[in-house]
């Protein structure tokens, strides 16, 4: 695909748990335009969680190639992907993974302290990422002073505060409620429609998938066919 952001080739990964060798990934092929909203759906153990770390570069293939904006980062060695990670993709999890000794304002510069901006201009990013999310007032407030809902907007902000070129949730709204669930839901689509950010989404929800412009199921570590996502459907 000409334009696409994600470029999954021939991709397959097993484990080794003991003496048992376990495939997960069986060549697996995926392309994602850029500015792409896609779903990754299955159930637990189908390979999906595995794909998704092998496209943000925590783990790499046994065989395959991966490009992520022109990169090879199936070829970058472990520093090399570590620098790549920080300019390049933005995380977030189910669990939030916030410092919980770090205020919001500190857990969100956090990936910016590996960049060469000077302070004033990583408050200015900070700010902008946490008013973006809805939680300008809330700067100075601690992950236990938070809801679940606000912590995974912090989580949020936290992922794009560095402009990412991709954005990677890993069961973005499992720890959630119905209502926080469709806030950090209706977030990830404004991310996606007005800052034309490609996220990439594991989810179990089928509700969550539905925001998705593309949802692909996993089966027993075969990628299915692309379809259209149940709301563009409607």
């Amino acid at each position: 695909m000409a334009n696409a952001l994600v470029e999954v080739r021939n991709v397959a990964k097993s484990y080794q748990r003991g003496n048992q060798h376990i495939p997960v990934l069986d060549q697996i092929n995926l392309s994602v335009p850029k500015g792409e909203f896609l779903a990754l759906m299955g159930p637990s153990g189908s390979g999906k969680t595995t794909l998704l770390n092998l496209i943000a570069g925590i783990d790499k293939p046994d065989s395959g190639t991966i490009e992520v904006d022109g990169t090879n980062v199936s070829n970058l060695s472990e520093s090399e992907l570590a620098t790549w990670r920080s300019r390049h993709v933005g995380f977030i999890f189910q669990f939030y993974n916030l410092m919980p000794v770090l205020t919001a304002f500190e857990n969100v510069e956090l990936p910016l302290l590996l960049t060469k901006l000077s302070k004033q201009e990583r408050r200015k990013h900070v700010q902008t990422a946490l008013e973006l999310v809805g939680l300008g007032d809330r700067v100075g407030h601690y992950p236990n002073q938070l809801s679940g809902g606000q912590e995974q907007r912090v989580a949020i902000a936290r992922a794009v505060v560095t402009d990412p070129t991709i954005i990677v949730a890993d069961e973005p709204t499992g720890d959630l409620d119905k209502e926080s669930a469709n806030e950090i839901l209706t977030l990830l689509s404004r991310l996606n429609a007005e800052f034309e950010k490609t996220i990439i989404m594991v989810t179990h929800d089928p509700h969550a998938a539905e925001r998705a412009h593309i949802v692909r199921h996993f089966e027993k570590g075969v990628l299915q066919e692309s379809s259209e996502s149940l709301l563009e459907a409607k």
